[in-house]
């Protein structure tokens, strides 16, 4: 009896489960969304000392925390020919002590402020970084300075460095998608400095502390500085700790303009992986940079193709459906007065084509036709949610702030991008892919053995080597 009745029970269990998934299948539509905000950037202050180091402060969150970063107008744009990755190497180096601490004083000072310390070097900037306690907000604004203003550059760790930066390369080299980028940057930039993304190893060797000296000399001072501090933190305090540590910096030269001029032609470069089950392609070409005012229609134009994740046409194309790859994605790659456009997938060597056509579809249908108002609003809707998302964290902020001082994107980019968003209309869309991703000027890079692909490539345009 106890046996039936937990029959019965179960019986039950499962037909109200069963009823609920249908009630659940019948309702997929999800309720409409919110009217979108905007972004609201708090209260921030911006000043500039003397030598004419400029700082903003951003009073922001409740979290007693403040993240410090000082950006400096100076990369691997600054870079001669054989010197790719010497802006690197004076970032890494630059961790390894200042005139008046050892490296390990530096790392136990900010570990007892809460935090470390980040020194890095890209393509138009270096940065000097952390986020600590709020109380120790002066004090890391000094340390900070003090690695800016008086790097050791000591002989006796230079070969350690130069080692690791050897094995990075080495690893790099091994990687398809690096080597798929270094032949895309090239192909676009020709000898520019953009264009070097991979350095050798006898150039690696030759670094010297003489050749870091020079670049640092000629690249680092307060003209080309913005400090950022944003979170918690007493800003009277700050403001003092900013003059009394970076007052005293030298002026240094204006930051380097040396844009890249990009005219590219349609072709298909294919470089050989022997023994290669795969191939990456980078499809791509110039496009205009964050400062035009088609760089936001792009943006949409990017993740309607390959930038929105599932959203995304391309990755429904030869990921959904047709089981090509895994993640494809697509990007806006921006510099200095600089963007490009590039599709990324890895494949299979036997759909490397049938790949190749597909996406070279999806670019010509959005060309061809405007995209749904569904769709777009779809897009819009994920854009401005995440751009929000995004930002709404110090370093975020931080982040966003000083993109927007590069590119000068004017005051109110922040706090109009949403709505700028959300006004465009499909036919924008694709005006914009219309003009910019023009089918003649894509260059196709094609990473994977040789002998498997390169028949099936033909007819994509002029194969170059």
């Amino acid at each position: 009896m106890r046996k039936s009745k937990k029959l019965i029970g179960w019986g039950f269990i499962l037909a109200t489960a069963f009823i609920a998934l249908r009630a659940g299948a019948e309702k997929q539509t999800p309720p409409e969304g919110g009217k979108p905000k905007d972004f609201v950037l708090p209260a921030k202050e911006d000043f500039q000392l003397a030598n004419g180091l400029r700082a903003t402060l951003v009073s922001y969150g409740r979290v007693p925390k403040a993240m410090v970063g000082l950006i400096v107008r100076a990369g691997n744009l600054n870079e001669a020919e054989n010197e790719t990755w010497l802006a690197n190497m004076t970032a890494r180096i630059m961790r390894e002590g200042t005139l008046g601490r050892s490296a390990k004083e530096i790392a136990v000072a900010a570990a007892r402020m809460g935090g470390g310390i980040n020194i890095g070097a890209g393509s138009d900037t270096s940065g000097i970084s952390g986020d600590i306690l709020s109380e120790f907000a002066p004090e890391f604004v000094r340390l900070v300075a003090d690695i800016a203003q008086h790097p050791l550059f000591p002989e006796a760790e230079l070969e350690r460095l130069k080692n690791d930066m050897l094995r990075t390369l080495s690893i790099q080299l091994s990687q398809p998608e690096t080597l798929a980028l270094a032949k895309f940057r090239k192909t676009v930039y020709g000898g520019h400095p953009y264009g070097r993304i991979l350095s050798t190893a006898e150039t690696v060797k030759g670094f010297t502390i003489e050749k870091i000296r020079s670049y640092y000399e000629a690249n680092f001072g307060a003209v080309r500085s913005h400090l950022y501090v944003v979170g918690r933190f007493d800003a009277k305090a700050v403001k003092q700790a900013i003059q009394d540590a970076f007052g005293g910096w030298k002026r240094g030269p204006a930051p380097a303009i040396l844009p890249a001029k990009t005219d590219t032609q349609r072709s298909v470069i294919i470089v050989d992986r022997p023994g290669s089950q795969q191939s990456t392609l980078y499809v791509g070409l110039p496009v205009v940079d964050p400062s035009h005012k088609d760089s936001l229609a792009l943006e949409v134009v990017n993740f309607l193709l390959g930038g929105g994740g599932f959203l995304s046409r391309i990755t429904a194309n030869i990921r959904e459906k047709k089981g090509y790859t895994y993640s494809p994605y697509s990007v806006v790659s921006s510099r200095f007065r600089d963007a490009y456009w590039v599709q990324v997938a890895s494949v299979g060597n036997a759909v490397t084509a049938p790949a190749l056509k597909e996406i070279l579809y999806e670019i010509d249908r959005l060309r061809g036709e405007p995209p749904p108002e569904n769709e777009m609003k779809d897009i819009q809707n994920f854009m401005s949610g995440t751009f929000v998302m995004t930002n709404s964290s110090r370093a975020g902020i931080l982040n966003i702030l000083s993109n927007q001082d590069l590119h000068g994107l004017g005051p109110d980019y922040l706090s109009t991008y949403v709505q700028k968003i959300h006004s465009l209309t499909p036919q924008d869309v694709q005006r914009v892919a219309q003009e910019y991703l023009k089918p003649e000027k894509l260059v196709i890079v094609v990473v994977g053995e040789k002998k498997e692909i390169a028949d099936s490539l033909q007819g994509f345009g002029p194969v170059v080597e």
